[in-house]
């Protein structure tokens, strides 16, 4: 096929549920062995338009205009990889039966040993080297990472001439975001075509042959991503490109709880198992009121692990977590109505986190009746309110969660979180997939909660060492160890331990918009 020839093209593409129109007037060619980026805002359409190209719409959708794709298989990695992985198979099994399926043509003799390396082939250009004990693990038994690595592995698996990679590098670290960008550029190298959905502006430049700027559904800017990123000719390519360069939020004062004696929350002797494999230990970690911790690490390090421990939702381990210096039950459902609005956990995979058959409001608010008695009434309005003060208006949290897009759905489950009026708050990477001025402004609201919410004590479990920067102190954890933790600004400027220089090394890497594209490696940092 020509260089110049789509593999796949959208013309004038139009859907439209219940009235409300998702995607209006969308244009959008993918060339061989490029990368073409649509970049916008949570809502914007990315992700209806994406999954058009597989053929996918929302239920009661009305479409027009056309939709071509050369052959008949797409790649396709979505943002919450939990929604493609089977949960009651190995990941062994999922895999093994796309390899199956593409040797059917070769000696039965040969057919294993070939299933097998094409499986352990693909495990290792998605980033998972350690194939074998991969492949033993149910999906639940990896990291949010780990599970969108495998989706990689499946698309690479099935040959496709086209792979729509939604949010590839939300909740990566550092230096797995790194090398799933040079996977993918690997990928389009190989003459495949690569249709990014991405809010990651750092990506976009690394990655992005071709730019397509979205809002409310429709292409406000697009041509090569040198021009686009360099010089924007759309107010809102613009605002979108300065908000990228301008952090959310401030960093935390130093530790104003440290003469504190009683923590708000505290992990000791901590051993947490998956099917009876130990993959974390601690010794010691506290949160105090009025403070913010942040645990970082590399995917699949532990850091989600902790997070479950600390709100009852993990309970195969030893060791006691206590609250206010009183231990708390091990599992959740052992803990009453007041512990459990005391310790509330906001997950990475928010879709995941709500039921699909009722409306987000009603959902919020019932947090505030279950746990805290509320007039259901007053609760609906304290409930509207919130989502409204997160960038969710009246008509949005009306919708069922497949009306909303992940990160609106994210900022929803932190409204839900806040209703319980929590005395702790552990946020599970909730700021990976939103856009620039999302993220911003979401960033700005965890700053404050713990000086404007009588005390509250946060958990922010991140990869992103820019969202550390907020908190008043890191715990970095690698392996399931902590290997290092104290103040946040000591941490970041002198590092003690050899990972945490490298994660804040393999932050910096940025390449420049001019020569942006896939053919020049990405910047410094550690391989």
């Amino acid at each position: 096929m020509n260089a110049d020839t789509a593999v796949a093209e959208i013309r004038e593409l139009r859907v439209e549920v219940d009235g409300r129109v998702l995607v209006d007037a969308m244009d959008l060619r993918a060339l061989p062995g490029t990368v073409t980026a649509l970049v916008g805002p949570s809502g914007s359409g990315k992700t209806t338009t994406g999954l058009a190209l597989l053929g996918e719409y929302p239920e009661g959708a009305r479409i027009t205009g056309r939709v071509r794709v050369a052959g008949d298989v797409v790649g396709h990695v979505p943002q919450q990889p939990s929604a493609v992985l089977n949960p009651a198979r190995r990941v062994g099994a999922l895999l093994y039966d796309i390899a199956r399926h593409q040797v059917r043509t070769l000696p039965r003799a040969r057919r294993r040993a070939e299933v097998r390396h094409r499986v352990l082939t693909a495990l290792d250009e998605a980033q998972l080297p350690d194939g074998e004990a991969v492949l033993r693990r149910y999906p639940h038994q990896l990291s949010g990472g780990q599970q969108q690595r495998v989706v990689l592995a499946q698309a690479l698996l099935l040959g496709a001439r086209v792979v729509v990679a939604d949010e590839p590098t939300t909740g990566q670290d550092a230096l797995t975001k790194r090398r799933i960008v040079e996977r993918l550029a690997a990928v389009a190298a190989r003459g495949i075509a690569v249709v990014l959905l991405s809010h990651d502006l750092d990506v976009v430049r690394a990655l992005a042959d071709e730019v397509v700027v979205v809002r409310g559904g429709r292409v406000v800017e697009s041509g090569p991503a040198e021009r686009v990123l360099r010089t924007p000719e759309h107010p809102w390519t613009r605002r979108l490109l300065a908000a990228d360069t301008t952090p959310g939020g401030e960093p935390a004062p130093e530790d104003p709880a440290a003469d504190e004696p009683v923590p708000a929350l505290e992990v000791r002797g901590l051993t947490a198992r998956h099917g009876g494999v130990p993959v974390l230990r601690t010794d010691t970690l506290a949160v105090h009121s009025g403070t913010t911790l942040a645990v970082v690490g590399r995917s699949g390090s532990g850091k989600t692990t902790l997070a479950r421990v600390m709100a009852g939702l993990h309970r195969d381990h030893d060791g006691t977590v206590l609250l206010d210096g009183a231990p708390l039950p091990r599992a959740l459902r052992s803990r009453s109505r007041e512990q459990t609005a005391a310790v509330q956990y906001v997950f990475q995979d928010a879709r995941a986190a709500f039921d699909e058959h009722r409306p987000v409001l009603d959902q919020v608010a019932r947090t505030a009746v279950r746990l805290r008695g509320a007039d259901p009434a007053a609760a609906r309005a304290e409930a509207a309110d919130t989502l409204d003060r997160l960038g969710l208006g009246a008509e949005t949290v009306r919708r069922r969660p497949a009306g909303l897009s992940g990160g609106e759905l994210q900022r929803a489950a932190l409204a839900r979180a806040l209703l319980a009026r929590p005395r702790v708050l552990v946020c599970d990477e909730i700021t990976s997939g939103l856009d620039a001025l999302t993220r911003r402004g979401i960033l700005d609201l965890l700053t404050t909660l713990p000086r404007d919410r009588g005390g509250l004590a946060l958990v922010l479990v991140t990869h992103d060492l820019d969202t550390a920067a907020l908190a008043t102190r890191i715990a970095v954890l690698d392996d399931g160890e902590i290997v290092e933790q104290g103040p946040a600004g000591r941490i970041r400027t002198a590092p003690r331990h050899p990972f945490t220089a490298s994660l804040l090394r393999a932050a910096s890497w940025r390449r420049p918009a001019a020569g942006a594209g896939h053919g020049a490696p990405p910047g410094s940092g550690p391989s």
